[in-house]
């Protein structure tokens, strides 16, 4: 019995001890967060190796198509010579400033299959990474396009400098989800939240359930459903909410608020969470 009290209270002292030490990192400002400044080498293991475990586990059950088709080899090099080469690179081609100041390194891809199988590049360029600038494409491309992607991006490796300028010389190809007809129903809430971080709406507004840093931008959105108004001009109505949401300077020419490019669908998704905060 004294064997375990002694193993109990010594669990307990290293367990404060370690608390304190994650305290004094926190609140002291000592950890430098500057991309100037590389994280410590185990720092950077710990991450990587955190990342690596979810994104292999996430994408366990994902089934990739057929990814050999010549033509979604095309469309996948449009999409990633105007989407990707800024922040990684490619066979000849150096990262744009923004990629080379990231902390921590969105490197080169040429040894994507020596660390990654298909279904979990498509995970990665679907969610995104968090904390590392690696963005999440699902509400930019289509489940198709970002196939395309991977299909592009398997290839990589075996390509020359001259084979990727060729493959690379196609039509762009426009980042954007598709228009849907929108069904007359209320939109799927879940998503809808998912859909306000991705369209960047956290980055000027507060919005309850959703992380930020609480902007002073533009007006909080708690207790949005029980407003009367939207904009002071229209009925706040599910409709008139997608419309505000898609063309706010369609609504009020003067709103500092930019048109995000919200697709139909995507708003109907976002109109049905807000309709939640009362």
């Amino acid at each position: 019995m004294k064997k375990v009290l002694i193993a109990l209270i010594t669990s307990g002292a290293l367990l404060a001890a370690a608390l304190a030490g994650a305290g004094l990192v926190v609140y002291s400002g000592i950890y430098n967060v500057g991309a100037t400044s590389q994280h410590l080498q185990p720092v950077h293991s710990l991450l990587e190796t955190t990342m690596r475990q979810s994104v292999r586990w996430r994408a366990r059950d994902v089934a990739p198509p057929s990814l050999d088709n010549p033509q979604r080899l095309v469309r996948g090099a449009a999409i990633f010579r105007d989407n990707c080469v800024q922040c990684h690179g490619a066979p000849g081609v150096a990262q744009a400033g923004i990629g080379q100041g990231m902390q921590p390194i969105p490197g080169p891809l040429v040894d994507v299959l020596q660390r990654w199988r298909p279904r979990e590049v498509y995970w990665i360029t679907r969610h995104g990474i968090k904390m590392s600038g690696m963005p999440a494409w699902e509400f930019r491309l289509d489940d198709e396009q970002l196939w395309d992607v991977v299909a592009f991006v398997r290839v990589l490796p075996e390509l020359t400098p001259q084979a990727y300028a060729k493959a690379t010389q196609g039509s762009a190809v426009t980042p954007r989800r598709p228009e849907v007809a929108a069904p007359a129903i209320v939109g799927d809430v879940n998503r809808g939240r998912l859909a306000l971080t991705q369209y960047a709406c956290q980055a000027c507004h507060t919005i309850p359930g959703i992380t930020s840093s609480s902007p002073n931008v533009g007006p909080p959105l708690a207790g949005l459903a029980s407003r009367s108004m939207i904009a002071g001009k229209l009925a706040n109505t599910p409709e008139n909410l997608v419309q505000w949401v898609r063309h706010p300077k369609d609504v009020k020419p003067l709103t500092a608020m930019p048109d995000m490019g919200v697709s139909e669908a995507d708003a109907r998704d976002m109109s049905a969470y807000l309709a939640t905060l009362y």
